[in-house]
Formats: structure tokens, sequence, C-alpha cells
């Protein structure tokens, strides 16, 4: 059980029910011996007065050890004793057996649950990998409202980032196993990120995503940029590089600070302000784009991209197609909004 799975345990009532149990029966225990030692001075010695408590608490039924015979009250002592040592030791058993239970039962009533609402998934992605760049991969799905099933197979990694997601859907398997990418809902996904930490995986996953559902899109990471013609040969779809990607990044800070500082803005934006694309889907007829897509202070349309061309700050009437990319400027409800203005 990993980190995240004790973690559980020791939140669990049931847990601290065994821990008040154990308080309980320790304190029941001492007021035994102290008793039994009482009543049977001066002949009842400490270990006689324990154990005279242990065999009424436990049942065992033995002599007494602590002559009561003269003592009315020690007798009604001894029954006191023998209801709550008995009761506790009950309520300890009872605990513990619903704690383990509890433990091995809610983690595979959770697997099944995960696994049916995963089955049901429709137009999702697949993170495989999830370290620094799979975590930030996932934490941008889910702050733009895209629903996401995570793929790891270091059970340390993927306990790290569920105490930090407790409710994420996720597969604890090798990604690059055609299994585990049917159990993630491939079929029914929209695209896969191979974003762990070994390009040669990464590849692998790329390959076995192509080989089982060509349509999917694939974003491959790969540290060595030379990588790339292997990359485009396994089926990626697309290739970054962090190592080339930050390095643009560093440069862009010194030569363009504004334009960084406002793409910044965007990315950290609480709101989730983001430069999105919506696709005009097959089976629209063409239409004036004020006509398609009316002014709204919801999302700023910024450009275009259809037949391979970009059409910036388009004209109103200019006439927008199926299949035409359309790249705004919104939130993930303002995109949604632009999304059912396309639902047939």
């Amino acid at each position: 059980m990993g980190h995240h799975g004790l973690e559980k345990v020791f939140r669990s009532r049931h847990f601290k029910g065994l821990v008040y149990g154990v308080a309980l029966l320790l304190v029941i225990t001492a007021m035994g011996t102290l008793g039994y030692h009482y009543i049977g001075r001066p002949s009842a010695t400490w270990i006689d007065s324990f154990y005279m408590t242990f065999i009424t608490i436990a049942t065992i039924g033995f002599g007494e050890t602590v002559d009561l015979s003269a003592h009315p009250m020690g007798r009604l002592f001894t029954v006191f004793i023998a209801i709550i040592g008995i009761g506790t030791l009950s309520y300890l058993f009872s605990t513990l057996v619903a704690l383990l239970i509890d433990s091995d039962l809610n983690a595979e009533l959770r697997k099944k649950r995960m696994e049916k609402q995963i089955a049901q998934m429709k137009g999702h992605y697949i993170v495989c990998g999830i370290g620094r760049v799979g975590s930030n991969v996932a934490h941008e799905l889910a702050k733009t409202r895209r629903s996401l099933v995570v793929i790891e197979r270091d059970r340390a990694v993927l306990d790290t980032w569920l105490e930090h997601h407790p409710h994420a859907l996720y597969l604890h398997d090798d990604a690059a196993d055609d299994d585990a990418l049917r159990r993630a809902g491939l079929s029914n996904a929209t695209g896969v990120f191979a974003v762990t930490g070994d390009d040669s995986h990464n590849l692998m996953v790329a390959l076995s995503v192509k080989l089982l559902s060509p349509k999917v899109r694939v974003v491959v990471r790969l540290h060595d940029i030379r990588n790339t013609n292997k990359a485009r040969r396994a089926g990626a779809d697309e290739i970054v590089s962090p190592d080339f990607t930050g390095g643009m990044r560093i440069a862009s800070a010194m030569v363009r600070p504004h334009v960084v500082n406002f793409m910044d803005q965007m990315l950290h934006s609480d709101e989730g302000q983001r430069v999105e694309q919506v696709v005009v889907p097959d089976g629209f007829d063409s239409k004036p784009l004020a006509e398609l897509v009316p002014k709204s202070k919801d999302y700023l349309l910024m450009a275009l991209h259809e037949h391979g061309n970009w059409v910036f700050n388009p004209s109103d009437d200019h006439m927008v197609n199926a299949g035409t990319a359309l790249v705004l400027m919104t939130s993930p409800e303002g995109r949604m909004r632009v999304e059912k203005l396309f639902t047939v």
C-alpha cells in the first residue's frame, strides 16, 4: 500500500475507532489491576491482579487468582470488568475487520467505479506519464474543463499526483500496453499525450496508439530533438521538446517581454483565459462569419485557419465552411458557448 493509501487508512473513522478502543481497553485493564490489588490485599500481588483482569476480559475462565469468596463486592466488580472488557474487545475486533475490509473494498470499488466512468467517457484526453511535464499537462486540461485519464506505471509518482488530485481518473499501468490504452478509453478519446521522461517509451506509446486508433491525435514529448524523425514514423502528430521550447521561451523573454508577459498572464489567469480553437464540424453550410459566430463579450475571434492558410482578423462577411478552425481568446465557458453554436 502506497503513502496515499496509508494516509487514507489513518484518516478513516474505523482507524480512529480502533485507537479509541485500544485506549479504553488499556484503561479497563489498569482499573481491573488496581481494583483486584485493592480487593485482594494484602496477599494479591500486582501480577496476580493483572492476570485476574486478563482472564476476566479474555473470558478464559481459569480459577480466581485473587480470592473473592469473602468479597461479594469483588465479584460484582468482576462482572463489571467482564461486561466492559468483553464489550470493548468485541468492538475492537469488529472495528479492525471493518478497517481491513474498508481499505481493500474501497480500493476495489473505486477501481470498478473508475473503469465504469472511463468506459462512458467520450472526447477525453489520455495523459501517459504524470511526472513534472505530465502533471502540468493534466493541470492545464483540468483548468480548461477538459476531461482526462492518467496512465502511470510508477506507483510513487502516481501517489504523489493523487495526493493533490484524489478524484482524478487513472490507471496504474504501462501506457505502451495495448490493454491499458483500451481501458483508458482510447477508442473514444480525442488525443493522447506521450509525456513520460523516456523518449523511447514515448515512441512506443505513440506507435501503440496509432496501431489501435489511427485517428486519435498524439503529442509526443522528446528530450533529444534528433529523435524527431523516429517519432514521426511512429505516428506522432506533434512533437514537443521541453529543452528546445524552453530555449525559445528564454530568448522571447529578452527580445519580446510584453508578448511573453501577455501569454504568461493567460496561462496563469484564474479565469482560465486562453487562446482556444473551435473547428466547424462537417455538415454545416457556408455562412457569413457574423451570422455563424456573432460578436460577444465572452470571446474574441482572432483568426481563421482554412485550406492550410491563415486569415487574421476576418471580416464579418467572410464565408466560413465546414472544417475551418476558429482561433479565439476566451474562457472555458466562452469556448463551450461557441461549440454549442455548431451543435447540430
